[in-house]
This record gives C-alpha cells, structure tokens and sequence, in this order.
C-alpha cells in the first residue's frame, strides 16, 4: 500500500528568538500571516505553542500549514503532517491537548458536516463495499503485523489491570473474554471478525472449545489457519451478513472483538439478528467494540481515508438500541484508557521494526501509521473515544449473570 505521493517540500525554521524588553523587533512573514496567528491563538488554548520546545508543541515546517488545518480540520491535520509540513515529538499528548480543549469543534467543520451527510445518505458498509477494510489495511502483510503486534496477534485493546507487557495484557483480555463467556469443554465458538484468530487459538488450547472464524481479510484467513493447524479452529473468509442465513448453524457461545466498528449504524440490526440466529437460546453473547461519547458525532475524516475505510464507531445508546430486539444486555464494561498504553505499546514495536519495512512501504507509510497509532492514542487518552465489552443474552440469565472477578 506504499503511496507514490512523495512529501512537500519543507521550509524549516529555528524557534522563534525570546522578546527583549525595550528592543524593537521585526515581524517575520509567517507572524504576520493571519491563518497562523490563528492556529497559534486556538492551540494556545490547549497549551501548546507553534514553534515551542515542549514535546507536544507543533514545529511548522510549510507556510500553507496554517490555512490548511483551518479549511479541512482534522483531514487537513493529519494529510500535512504525513506530508512533512510540521512535526511534533510527542504527536499522541497534542492529540489528547487538542481534543481536551474541543479545538475539533472550532476548525474544519465543513469536512465533518460532508462526512456526516455521506453517513446519512448511503450506507457505506454495504456488501459491495465491506471487503475495502480488508484489502486496505490488513492485508498490508501479516509479516508487519507480526513485527507490530505481541506473539498472540491480537490487533484490540489489551486489558492492563495487572500487566506489566503487551503480551500479558493481550494474554489477560483473551482469558478475561473466555471467563465472561463461561467457556466449558466441548462449546463451540464462534468469532464474528477474528482477525488472525488469536482469540480462537486461546479458547481452543485454554478451554477445549471448537472455533469458527469470520473475516474479510484473505490473509488474515490463510495465515490464522496456519498458526492453528492442531486445533479445532476453521477460518472462512465471508461477511456476516453472508453467515448462516437459514440459522441450521447454532453456537453455544458467540464473540466479536474488534469488528463492530465496521458495521455501519445502517446495519446494526442485521448484525445483532445474525448473531441471535446463530447463538443457542441459552447461549451468551461478548461484544467488544470502541465507542463513541455522541451518536451525532462523523467518523474522523482522516481515519476514513487512510486507515479505516468505511469506519462507524457507535455510541453506547446505539448498541443498546440495535440489540434490544435480539438480546437481554447483561454487562457492560468499560476500559477504554487501556487502549492509550495499548497503543503506545504497538508504537514502540511499530518503531523498532521500522527499519526493517522502511524500504518496502517508504517514508510517507511511515508518517502516516506513526500518526494513526499516536493520535489514536490521544483520543483514548483525552477520553474522547471509548472501549466497552458487552455480555448479551438472548432471554436474561436464570438468576442474574455475575462479571468474573
């Protein structure tokens, strides 16, 4: 996925001089421009200086930076830093700066308003368009995954309460999904978008249950196989919407770890009944998602262009309302500042690894997923984005359901 685009030329320049009482001082071009006296003023509200020696202050490098975050907001934030024209040592704490301060709301907002009426007016999880996600980002190669990820290849938060490493706090998220489902020797598993199939290969060597994965990515289904050849674990490449139409196929227990964020508000609905028609009537449900504070709120622009086509991250009353039909909520649970750190873990590995993809992807990948990871990394931080596990069942649980402790 290596972009031809190569980066703008840059204009670098030192930090502004510190002001002298008394002295008389020339104004440069760039103080004098309108369009950066106003990101300087809006940023200064969120503590961070254009040109400052804090870790989180932004270095502009373009004289167009200015003029192009204020036309086109967060798209514009993020095309010219993966195009070099400012940096920032520390891009994920001037993300969370930024969203503490509601500057989003101030810039930008006729790039939000048109990505809200897309939302509206199609349904951009269509089945012609759910393979995209697929093709454009994890099928980037399973080798980088492989390098950013911990040894499980689990691509969704990890769960820190205790852990110290990426892989224990993976570790501890795949046994606390397999607790809360109450898996028992012999259940069959289903895994609605599976990924690589970490959460199926810990279910299936921890708890002795047969698995069957869902996902739209061909690599992740020819190398999740491969890692689970000696288990009872079957990937098969297809939609959920395309999965056990007629419901002859029932699961004792169903997950899905990271996949509702592609389903679309359109289509939430025809998710929760193919996952009620495929789950036994005593049977449970675990849904973990990220999650918005705002059902009113558009999917980031930039994030729908570069990273995740066709995202739509729901809000908790969205979940609860698709579902109501189909199931009885019986917890929900939130630790959505795990993915700050779980995040800041993929980056680091991201990082060391760099060198070794350098040559295949380039440097505008590399200034593009450096961003991804980070600024996501801000929204959890800030509180701006959430993370829930739902545990669902189709007629309540005879006696109340008790989360593991």
């Amino acid at each position: 996925m290596e972009s031809t685009q190569k980066p703008a030329e840059t204009h670098a320049r030192k930090p502004l001089p510190a002001h002298h009482h008394g002295a008389r001082r020339t104004l440069r071009p760039r103080e004098q421009d309108p369009a950066l006296r106003a990101i300087a003023q809006l940023l200064a509200e969120a503590d961070i200086e254009v040109d400052g020696e804090r870790p989180w202050d932004m270095r502009i490098h373009n004289p167009q930076t200015a003029d192009r975050i204020l036309a086109r907001g967060s798209l514009g934030l993020g095309e010219s830093y993966m195009e070099g024209w400012w940096d920032c040592d520390q891009v994920d704490e001037f993300i969370a700066r930024v969203l503490l301060a509601r500057l989003d709301e101030k810039v930008g907002t006729t790039a939000l308003r048109v990505q809200a009426l897309r939302a509206r007016l199609f349904n951009l999880q269509s089945l012609r368009r759910t393979w995209q996600v697929g093709e454009v980002h994890y099928d980037l190669g399973n080798d980088f995954f492989e390098a950013m990820l911990d040894p499980s290849m689990a691509y969704t938060c990890g769960y820190w309460a205790t852990a110290n490493t990426l892989e224990d706090a993976q570790a501890a998220k795949l046994d606390l999904i397999c607790r809360k489902l109450e898996l028992r020797p012999g259940m069959r598993l289903l895994d609605i978008g599976c990924g690589w199939g970490s959460l199926m290969k810990f279910a299936a060597e921890h708890y002795c249950v047969e698995c069957v994965g869902l996902t739209i990515s061909r690599e992740q289904a020819e190398f999740g196989q491969g890692r689970c050849n000696d288990l009872p674990v079957a990937f098969r490449l297809q939609d959920y919407r395309q999965f056990n139409r007629g419901g002859s196929e029932r699961f004792d227990r169903i997950a899905s770890v990271g996949m509702f964020e592609h389903v679309g508000a359109k289509n939430h609905s025809a998710f929760f009944e193919m996952a009620r028609r495929s789950l036994t009537d005593d049977g449970l449900f675990l849904l973990h998602t990220i999650g918005k504070n705002v059902r009113r709120t558009p999917t980031d622009p930039w994030i729908d262009r570069y990273i995740f086509p066709n995202g739509d991250l729901p809000s908790l009353g969205q979940v609860c309302d698709a579902s109501e039909d189909c199931f009885v909520v019986e917890d929900v649970h939130s630790f959505g500042a795990d993915y700050d750190r779980t995040l800041m873990a993929w980056h680091a590995r991201f990082e060391a690894a760099w060198p070794r993809f350098a040559e295949r992807y380039g440097e505008h990948f590399y200034r593009m997923w450096r961003y991804y990871l980070l600024a996501c990394a801000g929204t959890f931080r800030a509180r701006s984005n959430q993370l829930w596990q739902f545990v669902l069942s189709p007629r309540g649980v005879t006696g109340g359901y008790r989360r593991p402790g």
